[in-house]
């Protein structure tokens, strides 16, 4: 019996003859399996068994920024010294099967994989921008609206109308700033979804406040109260979407149970 000690973020890679017959079982925080095509797959929470005969996981890794532990179980000898023993067919038949699983060495540190991490973050600009493309064309809509209903959209300061493509190029640019806050979190954040979410919902209620000071007449403060909510509205959910489904901990835990389909097979 030995312990697995996985630094926050750190990634294990998993080698054969270290979990011939092996079965693990997460003591202490998280840990996410790598599959075979290198994407995240299920999280474990605390107490959760898995073997990994037979999965196609070629590596461990901790999502969050806590240390996680797994205590593996071995039912022969040390994983360390099986090299040493008989080569039998039933062990020759588990060293072809973790072909694919094979690797040379472990990494301990930050978890590594800069080619799935950028596939990420290139997925979540193309939504972003999707979504900024559509909020831009949203709020100038809603602008030209209130202009024909009545709405001026004139500031005391400066007494001049604000024009529609103005509506577009703020919201454009605020959106972008959207999208660089959650790539940042994407990379180092462990919930990153709902960390934007909050940040995002926060300076949504703080562009509120230059309008509500603006001197204008309650008519355009009110339809730029409005016009600032549609494109949070537009963004927020796409943006928090994406980090779900890309953030490394997508998966929900697996807590007190085998990984389904991990027997060994």
């Amino acid at each position: 019996m030995r312990t697995l000690t996985l630094r926050g973020g750190a990634r294990v890679v998993v080698v054969a003859a270290q979990w011939y017959d092996a079965f693990g079982v997460v003591t202490r925080g998280r840990v996410q399996l790598e599959l075979r095509d290198g994407e995240p797959g299920p999280v474990l929470g605390r107490d959760a068994g898995f073997w990994l005969r037979g999965t196609g996981v070629r590596a461990l890794q901790n999502p969050g920024r806590r240390a996680a532990r797994v205590r593996v179980l071995t039912p022969g000898p040390e994983p360390s010294h099986a090299g040493r023993h008989p080569r039998t067919p039933t062990a020759e038949r588990w060293r072809s099967g973790m072909t694919d699983m094979d690797d040379a060495g472990v990494v301990t540190g930050p978890a590594a994989g800069p080619t799935r991490r950028t596939h990420r973050l290139a997925r979540l600009a193309g939504t972003g921008l999707l979504a900024t493309l559509a909020a831009m064309a949203a709020t100038t809509l809603g602008a030209a609206l209130a202009r024909a209903v009545g709405v001026d959209f004139e500031v005391p300061d400066g007494g001049e109308s604000i024009p529609l493509p103005g509506f577009a190029v703020v919201t454009g640019l605020f959106s972008v700033m959207g999208i660089v806050i959650a790539a940042a979190l994407l990379r180092w954040s462990a919930r990153p979804a709902e960390r934007f979410v909050w940040t995002a919902v926060s300076l949504t209620a703080l562009s509120w406040v230059p309008p509500l000071l603006s001197g204008a007449d309650a008519a355009t403060i009110t339809a730029l109260l409005g016009l600032h909510l549609v494109p949070a509205a537009v963004v927020i959910p796409v943006l928090a979407r994406s980090l779900r489904t890309s953030s490394p901990s997508a998966w929900p835990p697996l807590s007190g149970s085998t990984l389904p389909g991990s027997g060994a097979g």
